[in-house]
């Protein structure tokens, strides 16, 4: 049976899953599009609810991936193009949205490769600077990214669709008591970079090992307190009238610095 109707009971749920408060009701979120799917297929994410349209499938990866989530014991529900485009921020969409359980992954669930690079993340209010840096992270082989409220939700469909996908391939982690921090990177042998203007260049900073790396809020940068706790405070230089850098730019810089300084951690990977 195809669902025609925008208010069919399962379809206003899944449209309520753009707020907050209704994902942790729900406790489930909304990813949408191929690239983002594929990457929850591939990293063993199982749908909670996957609904197709097949007549917005725009290449044969969109079946092939239905197929794949079908032999992987998820049942499929088709649903018009009008309740598709409903469903779907995209101005064009793909013809694929799911809905997947909450991540429970606490601090202490954490698993560090040898000399990880873990991103630590201060008061990010923008879904696409966090989606960006969620992207940038899993391209270098980050171990995890943790958030310091008050932070954007990292399962909004904005970063979900900002990250590619990279959302659900590392671990994602909302530290809820920021005092217990200091202590989880020190047992673990984890220096603090912090990424402020007032700090000294980049480059001649070492990069070697592994790593807390810590950037700031948009407007405001890190917080003092938090400042006052970093090891080493790393400076992009600017020449021209720009007042500051974007943070996912600046943090894109300072995610490679750690990368090309630890060439044991295999060739660096192309952005997906």
């Amino acid at each position: 049976m195809i669902i025609t109707s925008l208010r069919n009971p399962r379809i206003v749920a899944l449209r309520k899953l753009g707020r907050r408060r209704q994902r942790l009701l729900q406790r489930r979120f909304l990813a949408e599009g191929l690239q983002a799917l594929h990457m929850a297929q591939e990293t063993g994410w199982k749908p909670q609810e996957l609904y197709y349209c097949p007549s917005l499938f725009n290449s044969p990866a969109a079946a092939d991936l239905l197929g794949r989530f079908r032999e992987g014991g998820v049942r499929p529900v088709e649903v018009s193009e009008h309740v598709m485009r409903g469903l779907s921020e995209r101005e064009e969409p793909q013809g694929l949205v799911a809905t997947f359980a909450l991540p429970q992954t606490a601090l202490a669930d954490i698993q560090l490769s040898p000399d990880p690079l873990v991103l630590l993340l201060d008061r990010l209010r923008d879904p696409g600077n966090l989606g960006t840096l969620l992207r940038t992270a899993d391209a270098v082989g980050a171990s995890a990214v943790l958030l310091l409220p008050p932070c954007v939700d990292p399962l909004d469909p904005k970063v979900v669709r900002a990250s590619m996908g990279s959302c659900f391939s590392l671990p994602v982690v909302t530290v809820d008591s920021p005092e217990a921090l200091p202590a989880w990177l020190r047992q673990r042998g984890l220096p603090l970079y912090g990424g402020d203007a007032g700090g000294q260049l980049w480059t001649a900073l070492d990069w070697r090992g592994g790593m807390a790396l810590a950037l700031g809020n948009e407007a405001e940068g890190l917080d003092e307190a938090l400042t006052a706790r970093c090891d080493f405070l790393a400076a992009l230089p600017q020449q021209g009238r720009a007042e500051s850098l974007n943070v996912a730019v600046a943090g894109g810089v300072l995610m490679y610095a750690w990368r090309a300084a630890n060439p044991a951690q295999g060739p660096v990977p192309g952005m997906r």
